[in-house]
């Protein structure tokens, strides 16, 4: 049974971590003085962000996420995320998105605990996926982590660790107000989801039965959902490559 035949959400799901250090990336300067932006030296003060991406066609592209702060001190408890928390996670997902989810991930030790597994065998609404070692390219919410470095953590000289995280919210909270940033991270992935008609006729033909599917288009995006560039030859007219790479997500 794949989502489109259940009415399932796609759920892809990942964690980062942030510290004080901010990322850099290119910004104005006047010629030959290079910006410089000092800040402290290494600290303790670290978030981690666990964030889920929702697709569904026909409905608004979801980002659900929670943040953990990491303790002061070690050896006063655990900083990653437990499968506990990853479970209270996908319940509050289930929740706002009152639908059946289809929730992928890596393949983390924390992913596939006992007690995870054991949750999801008992609630028909959850099927879970595990992506393959090492394709971080294939999950959108790398795409989110790129425009927070990218965008408001970066050139960042943070004051403490409140600051870190007020700058944290505020980026994700613009990501969630804006789907279409949300739609370009799954572009530039490569995936997209299948009509529910089209997905029929795919399963029908190839398993019998009805389903729907992400697949490999035959051009991609980069994370924005800006088109990528194409030889000058290309522009003005429909190119077609029988033999281009096509992936597909039951």
């Amino acid at each position: 049974m794949t989502a489109a035949a259940l009415g399932a959400y796609i759920v892809f799901e990942d964690e980062a971590g942030f510290s004080m250090t901010p990322p850099r990336a290119r910004t104005w300067g006047r010629r030959g003085h290079t910006p410089v932006v000092r800040m402290r030296g290494r600290s303790w003060r670290r978030w981690s962000i666990a964030a889920m991406c929702c697709y569904r066609p026909g409905e608004t592209s979801r980002l659900i996420y929670r943040p953990r702060r990491h303790r002061k001190h070690r050896g006063k408890g655990r900083d990653s995320f437990a499968w506990n928390d990853y479970r209270d996670l996908v319940v509050r997902a289930h929740i706002q998105l009152q639908a059946p989810i289809v929730l992928i991930w890596d393949d983390l030790n924390t992913h596939r605990a006992a007690g995870m597994r054991d949750y999801a065998a008992a609630h028909d609404w959850l099927t879970i996926v595990q992506l393959p070692s090492y394709v971080p390219d294939l999950n959108p919410v790398e795409g989110v982590w790129s425009l927070l470095r990218r965008g408001p953590l970066a050139n960042t000289a943070f004051t403490d660790d409140e600051h870190l995280e007020r700058t944290l919210r505020r980026g994700l909270r613009h990501i969630q107000l804006r789907p279409d940033l949300i739609d370009g991270c799954l572009a530039g992935t490569g995936l997209t989801p299948t009509r529910r008609q089209q997905s029929e006729e795919l399963s029908r033909h190839s398993h019998g039965r009805r389903g729907g599917s992400f697949s490999r288009p035959r051009t991609t995006s980069n994370c924005l959902g800006w088109p990528r560039t194409v030889p000058a030859w290309t522009r003005g007219r429909r190119v077609r490559r029988a033999d281009a790479p096509h992936r597909t997500f039951a």
